[in-house]
């Protein structure tokens, strides 16, 4: 295949030459056509995060099937329904009556969907997230341990949106050091308990120092957004 310079797939190429192996690079293709998903679906790329449900059942329909799409925004209950059909990964769980919700859905498929739990550690209120007293108060509670359609396979963390490395550092350690805990008390010799998401296009080399193993990264790979196909 042609790489065009500073195309998509040239853009692509880049990135996976500076990613570990283990590293699931998530293209966050929002609010992108999908013509310009295509182009990175030809260039080998499988994993798209999206932020809307009504966005990504639409572009689930018109590509190709074999897509894993990855659900990275914050999800309402009543949209559930909308991605289930289609979703690989759900990034952003950040409540308890959410899992029940992503639970109830995936039964209604007799399907089993996987999960991460959200946890807030930016700076930014506006974020969404479980803080670390209620995401240990989720896990302690043991409940989530008999919904059967719903598998929470790890952690989905944003890091406070600012030039300062150092506190974008600490931020992520911190959300490997309740990775770490919560894999040692919850879901000792659970391997399956093994995804941490977090990282996008301004801070995923950091990401990668501090633990991460999945990374959404969108206008490194698309360039800006387009609204207009929101």
């Amino acid at each position: 295949m042609t790489v065009k310079q500073n195309s998509i797939a040239d853009r692509l190429q880049t990135l996976r030459s500076a990613l570990p192996e283990s590293t699931t690079l998530v293209a966050v293709s929002k609010y992108h056509s999908i013509e310009e998903i295509q182009e990175a679906y030809d260039a080998g790329q499988r994993h798209f995060g999206e932020n809307h449900a009504q966005e990504l059942a639409r572009k689930a329909q018109a590509l190709p099937a074999d897509i894993k799409w990855h659900f990275i925004g914050h999800l309402q209950t009543n949209k559930v329904k909308l991605i289930m059909p289609y979703v690989h990964l759900i990034h952003a769980v950040d409540s308890w009556h959410l899992l029940q919700e992503v639970n109830k859905q995936a039964a209604r498929l007799d399907r089993t969907v996987d999960v991460l739990l959200q946890l807030h550690v930016a700076e930014e209120e506006t974020k969404f997230g479980l803080s670390p007293t209620a995401f240990t108060e989720l896990l302690t509670n043991e409940a989530w341990r008999e919904l059967t359609s719903v598998h929470i396979r790890g952690v989905m963390a944003m890091a406070t949106h600012t030039d300062n490395e150092t506190q974008i550092a600490r931020e992520f350690d911190e959300v490997r050091r309740i990775f770490d805990e919560t894999h040692a008390t919850f879901f000792k010799g659970n391997d399956t308990f093994c995804l941490r998401s977090y990282g996008m296009s301004d801070d995923y080399s950091i990401a990668l120092q501090h633990g991460s193993n999945i990374v959404r990264i969108g206008t490194a790979i698309f360039g800006p957004r387009d609204y207009k196909n929101k």
